[in-house]
C-alpha cells in the first residue's frame, strides 16, 4: 500500500471517527438542555440534497463540540500547512494578506463596461454643477510588497497589477483625473531607509504609507488650482497604537494570534490649533472625500483624527468633509451621497477613493447612482 492511499484511509477514519464523537456529544447536549435532538429531524421526512445540506450548516454553525474544537482545527492547519483559512493568505517574515485582494492580482479577470460607465457617469452628474471628480485608487498591498507573499515576485520584470494599470490609463484616456499612489509607492519604495507603506499583519496601508497619500493628493488638488491653500492651523501629536492587523483578526483563532506579537504603529493625530480639539470634518468645506475602510483606519479607529481625512486637511489647510463606507466605496458610499445631496453644497471636489481589489469584488458591483 502507497504511502499516499495510505495517508487517505487516516483522513477517511479520522472523519469518521469524528462525526462518530460529535453527533452523538450533540445529542446529548440537547437532551440535557431539554431541547428535541436536531438529527431526529434527518428521519421526518424525505432525504434530499437541500435538505442534507442545510441540516448540515446548521449543524456546523450549531454544534458545540465543533465550536470547541475548530479553532484547534484550524491552529493545526495553520501549523502544519500555513493554511490560513478562507479570508487570509501567509507571507514571509510574519506578512498577511487579503485573500480576496490576491485573487484579483492573480486570476484572469478583464475589468467589465460598468466600472467606467459609473466613474463617468458620476463625473459628468458633479461636472453638471460644477464640481471636480479625483479618482484615488488604493493599491493592494500585494501590487506594492508581491515579494512578501512570495520570494519568486522579488524583481518582476512586469507589474503585478497590470489590470489596474489599465483601468487608470483607460481612465486618464477619458478625461478622469486619478492619482496614481502605484507610481507613488513604487518611487517611495527605492529610497533606501525608506518605512515600509503598508501593514505587515493588515491589509491597509501604515500610517506612513497613509501620510504619503494624504500629501500627494493635497498636491494634486492644490497644484491643479482647483482649491487654495487655507489658513486653518494645525498641529500635529504623535501616538503609538498596538493592535493585531485586520487579516490576522479574520482567521477568527486566538491560538494563531498567540504566535505574533500586536503590530505596532506610530500614529500622527492632527490637533486643530485653535481649540487644542482633535480634527474634526467641516460640513462648509470645498472637498468632499469619499471612500472605504483605507480612509477609516486611523481616523475612525484608534488613534482617531489621525488617518486619510485629517491628515488631508493638514495637507490642504482647511478641514473636509467626509463620507466612508467600509468596503462600500465602488457604489455604497454613492447611494449614501444620493441619498444626502446637501453634502455637495458649495463643494469644488469630490476625492474618490476605494482599493484596488474593488474593481472586481466591489460591494454591489459598480451601479450607476444619479446624483440628484
Amino acid at each position: 500500500m502507497t504511502a499516499s492511499r495510505k495517508s487517505h484511509i487516516g483522513l477517511i477514519i479520522a472523519f469518521l471517527v469524528l462525526i462518530g464523537v460529535v453527533a452523538p456529544s450533540q445529542i446529548v447536549w440537547e437532551l440535557r438542555d431539554g431541547e428535541q435532538p436536531e438529527i431526529i429531524e434527518l428521519f421526518r421526512q424525505r432525504p434530499t440534497q437541500a435538505g442534507l445540506r442545510q441540516f448540515a450548516g446548521r449543524l456546523e454553525s450549531d454544534c458545540r463540540l465543533a465550536q470547541v474544537v475548530r479553532p484547534w482545527a484550524q491552529y493545526a492547519r495553520f501549523v502544519l500547512f500555513e493554511d490560513a483559512g478562507e479570508k487570509a493568505l501567509v507571507g514571509r517574515a510574519g506578512w498577511f494578506f487579503y485573500r480576496p485582494a490576491v485573487q484579483y492580482l492573480t486570476e484572469r479577470y478583464s475589468p467589465p463596461e460598468s466600472v467606467f460607465a459609473a466613474i463617468a457617469s458620476f463625473r459628468d452628474d458633479l461636472a453638471k454643477r460644477g464640481i471636480k471628480l479625483l479618482v484615488v485608487l488604493a493599491p493592494n498591498k500585494a501590487s506594492v510588497y508581491p515579494e512578501m507573499l512570495a520570494a519568486g515576485a522579488a524583481g518582476l520584470a512586469e507589474p503585478v497589477n497590470a489590470k489596474t494599470r489599465d483601468v487608470l490609463a483607460r481612465l486618464k484616456e477619458s478625461g478622469v483625473e486619478v492619482v496614481d499612489l502605484f507610481e507613488t509607492y513604487n518611487q517611495a519604495r527605492l529610497v533606501a531607509g525608506n518605512p515600509d507603506y503598508y501593514l505587515a499583519q493588515d491589509s491597509h496601508w501604515s500610517p506612513e504609507g497613509m501620510r504619503l497619500a494624504a500629501q500627494v493628493v493635497a498636491r494634486k488638488l492644490l497644484g491643479s488650482g482647483w482649491v487654495e491653500k487655507g489658513s486653518v492651523k494645525y498641529e500635529t501629536n504623535p501616538v503609538t497604537v498596538e493592535r493585531y492587523g485586520d487579516v490576522l483578526r479574520m482567521m477568527r483563532v486566538p491560538q494563531v494570534e498567540q504566535l505574533y506579537e500586536p503590530q505596532q504603529m506610530n500614529c500622527t493625530q492632527v490637533i486643530g490649533a485653535a481649540a487644542g480639539q482633535p480634527y474634526r470634518d467641516d460640513p462648509n468645506s470645498p472637498v468632499l472625500v469619499l471612500g472605504d475602510s483605507f480612509l477609516r483606519i486611523f481616523e475612525r479607529d484608534e488613534p482617531g483624527s489621525g488617518g486619510f481625512i485629517a491628515h488631508l486637511a493638514l495637507n490642504l489647510g482647511f478641514g473636509v468633509t467626509s463620507v466612508v463606507n467600509d468596503g462600500g466605496a465602488s457604489t455604497l458610499v454613492r447611494q449614501q451621497l444620493a441619498s444626502r445631496p446637501a453634502l455637495l453644497k458649495d463643494k469644488k471636489v469630490v476625492v474618490w477613493e476605494f482599493v484596488e481589489r474593488d474593481i472586481r469584488f466591489g460591494t454591489e458591483g459598480w451601479q450607476i447612482i444619479r446624483v440628484p
